[in-house]
């Protein structure tokens, strides 16, 4: 007699494997995270899968040509150019965020936008009631776009429904509450997760359906579940926002159609999700005279240069541990600038409160934020206004050197058209000429304190 397949046991964190359940997975150190997933089955012969013979794939070599895959325009352009120029067919996208953040806002005028470009749209929801979509989209004003709805949670029923309806899209809203009967697990569970992802991508490779996957993010905002189900689509998206702002970044993190890292903003309102053209003028557009700690950084997200206010607060502190408070920023960037204003500038901040910010609600992951950190932070400590027409960026070694960034040229443009007249940068950046632009070029951070705040 065959013996049957030992269990697996994976953690939900990471994804990673073990042989019996444990409190903490050794993989990435996270608790109570690792749960059991029924074991694969055996092949004919009982030996496992691979026991079982299967047909010869057909391989091609590298030079084997094809035509790009075609795509369609919704009409919304910033949700466009997140997805490399618009919608490829049979492909599977992954949307995540924060809850109540718009995700299902954002989706449902994607759908009707792509139903009036002449798509056969569904919205499946398996957290809410169809009535309660259809008041979403009464208060969108969507209420007459040709979309199909249907709220379900069976994999086996949407699946059969999706192969009788043959859709060009179907969104999914959320993944985490689907659940197929042929997996003896709980719904949101790991193996949940996997099994209906697995499903539904395979239903888009083989009817050539674009399939969206809604998912929800744990606390540290990756998305919940298995890091394969990642894998396994071809796009994955973040929506972000702060609460409090009314901007909401949608980011794309993986792309196999299209650059990664691209970025479109859009701004909540009562109507729904209205798009951003020119997100540098918003970000800045609050920002009001010049004052200590404030600084302009010209950023690149994707392949669009952006514009946003670094603000930055020193005061003295009460506590034995001063405290460093960042929003929108690493907070170990902002501890390793600290370390080299000290060592290598010999500017302390010991004793200080120190507090970071981004204005507009923008998270900022390149290290060419570095210099204009540095700046505000000096600023603020020093209590010195910066020149309200003055943009910079650079990267800062631990050795205090500041290091050229990539397409320094567009980021001056970007300035220059937005009414900037001043920009500091690293020395031996690639940039063109910049007529009307009055550029400085700094060759390491100490020469940067000494020439803007007259110290070092």
């Amino acid at each position: 007699m065959a013996k049957s397949p030992a269990a697996i046991f994976t953690c939900t964190a990471c994804g990673a494997t073990h042989r019996k359940w444990a409190g903490r997975c050794e993989a990435c150190g996270a608790w109570n995270s690792i749960s059991e997933e029924a074991p694969l089955t055996t092949g004919p012969s009982g030996k496992g899968l691979g026991a079982a013979r299967g047909r010869t794939i057909p391989l091609t070599t590298l030079s084997t040509e094809e035509p790009p895959p075609p795509r369609t325009g919704s009409g919304m352009d910033e949700l466009d150019r997140v997805l490399g120029g618009g919608l490829v067919a049979a492909s599977a996208i992954l949307v995540g965020g924060d809850p109540g953040i718009g995700k299902s806002t954002l989706l449902l005028q994607a759908a009707a936008s792509f139903a009036h470009a002449g798509l056969k749209c569904l919205y499946i929801s398996g957290e809410e009631a169809s009535a309660q979509v259809r008041m979403r989209a009464q208060r969108l004003g969507l209420a007459q776009a040709p979309v199909a709805l249907g709220a379900e949670t069976n994999l086996r029923d949407i699946l059969t429904t999706l192969d009788a309806e043959r859709p060009d899209l179907a969104i999914i809203d959320s993944i985490q509450t689907m659940w197929s009967d042929t997996v003896e697990a709980a719904p949101g569970s790991v193996t949940q997760v996997r099994a209906a992802a697995q499903e539904l991508v395979n239903f888009a490779k083989k009817r050539g359906t674009a399939v969206i996957l809604v998912g929800h993010v744990t606390k540290e905002g990756q998305i919940a579940g298995p890091r394969v189900v990642e894998h396994m689509v071809d796009t994955v998206l973040y929506f972000e926002g702060e609460r409090g702002h009314q901007f909401r970044i949608l980011r794309a993190v993986k792309n196999r159609f299209g650059p990664a890292d691209e970025i479109g903003v859009f701004e909540m309102t009562g109507a729904g999700l209205s798009e951003v053209t020119n997100p540098s003028a918003l970000f800045l557009s609050e920002r009001g005279q010049a004052s200590p700690g404030s600084v302009v950084f010209a950023g690149i997200e994707g392949t669009r240069p952006v514009l946003t206010e670094i603000q930055a607060l020193v005061s003295p502190s009460p506590l034995g541990t001063p405290r460093r408070t960042v929003v929108g920023l690493e907070g170990g960037r902002l501890s390793m600038i600290l370390a080299v204003l000290e060592s290598r500038c010999g500017i302390p901040f010991t004793g200080l409160d120190v507090y970071l910010n981004v204005a507009g609600g923008l998270r900022i992951n390149e290290p060419a934020a570095d210099l204009a950190v540095a700046a505000a932070l000096l600023g603020a400590r020093e209590d010195v206004a910066l020149p309200p027409d003055l943009v910079i960026f650079g990267e800062i070694s631990l050795s205090g050197a500041l290091r050229p960034v990539s397409q320094a040229e567009n980021r001056l443009k970007e300035a220059q058209k937005l009414g900037f007249s001043q920009a500091i940068l690293p020395a031996q950046s690639k940039r063109g000429s910049s007529p009307g632009l009055t550029v400085r070029e700094m060759p390491d951070l100490p020469g940067f304190v000494g020439d803007v705040f007259g110290a070092g």
